[in-house]
């Protein structure tokens, strides 16, 4: 069911997303070459934890049985992992990196939810281009997330846009709505028919989010159970916020 914010849980949502916000900021000073994902991952719990909210990633279900609710408070996606990176104490991250970061916030019972892929000292040109198109991607997605509007306006303005670029979008997983609940509907994928779906209506908020991969969009899933990964090893990025729809343009809600 898709939910409409009132005033109050609208206010509710960007205390939430404006943690989310300074997570990332604090994680955009500190990332460095030879520091772990785990460390990364302790940098973003204690924003989060000193600023009131829960990280609602950590001990997020599987929904798989035997493999173990997600462990950590963010998922940190390294190159050729594409999403659901779990950290770790014995993974290093090195100078030309691109990393991969994906958290959500909960405070008074509402989640914030943004994904940013940050580029470690001196990458390839490839690298850094895969990485701005991914961003570039959200915000052509976001100009027809607008009243009146569906949500097949935004799938399919990020799919052309990506592949108008030379890349891939991961087809198995998607954006989403979200509130009270990390994900709620509606599904919002990175391709698609534009005209299709759900109209969009004052108050929906909205977890929107590029995945890109370099090369072809086949993905494979790890033995951990969560960590996603390019099948033919090419690079892969990541970009998400949250938005609102308004009476007019949409409001970003994970940025400062």
């Amino acid at each position: 069911m898709v939910t409409i914010k009132s005033s109050k849980e609208i206010q509710y949502m960007e205390e939430a997303c404006k943690i989310v916000a300074l997570t990332y900021k604090e994680l955009e000073e500190k990332i460095k070459p030879g520091m772990t994902t785990s460390e990364l991952d302790k940098i973003a719990e204690k924003v989060m934890i000193d600023n009131g909210a829960i990280p609602a990633e950590k001990g997020y279900p599987s929904g798989i049985n035997g493999i173990p609710d997600f462990p950590a408070s963010t998922c940190i996606s390294i190159n050729d992992e594409v999403i659901h990176g779990i950290p770790s104490k014995n993974r290093i991250i090195k100078e030309g990196d691109i990393v991969s970061v994906d958290t959500v916030a909960m405070k008074n019972g509402f989640n914030g939810d943004a994904a940013r892929t940050f580029i470690v000292g001196k990458v390839s040109n490839k690298a850094q281009r895969l990485v701005e198109v991914t961003k570039q991607a959200f915000f052509e997605g976001i100009k027809f997330a607008k009243k009146g509007y569906r949500v097949g306006d935004i799938s399919h303005a990020i799919g052309k846009y990506v592949e108008s670029q030379g890349y891939s979008v991961v087809r198995e997983f998607q954006g989403h709505g979200i509130g009270r609940e990390m994900h709620e509907d509606p599904g919002i994928p990175n391709y698609g028919k534009a005209g299709k779906g759900l109209r969009l209506e004052p108050g929906m908020t909205l977890a929107i989010e590029p995945m890109v991969i370099q090369g072809k969009p086949n993905i494979l899933q790890l033995d951990d159970g969560w960590t996603i990964i390019t099948e033919d090893g090419s690079l892969a990025a990541h970009y998400e916020n949250t938005i609102l729809i308004t009476e007019k343009e949409p409001k970003i809600l994970t940025i400062l």
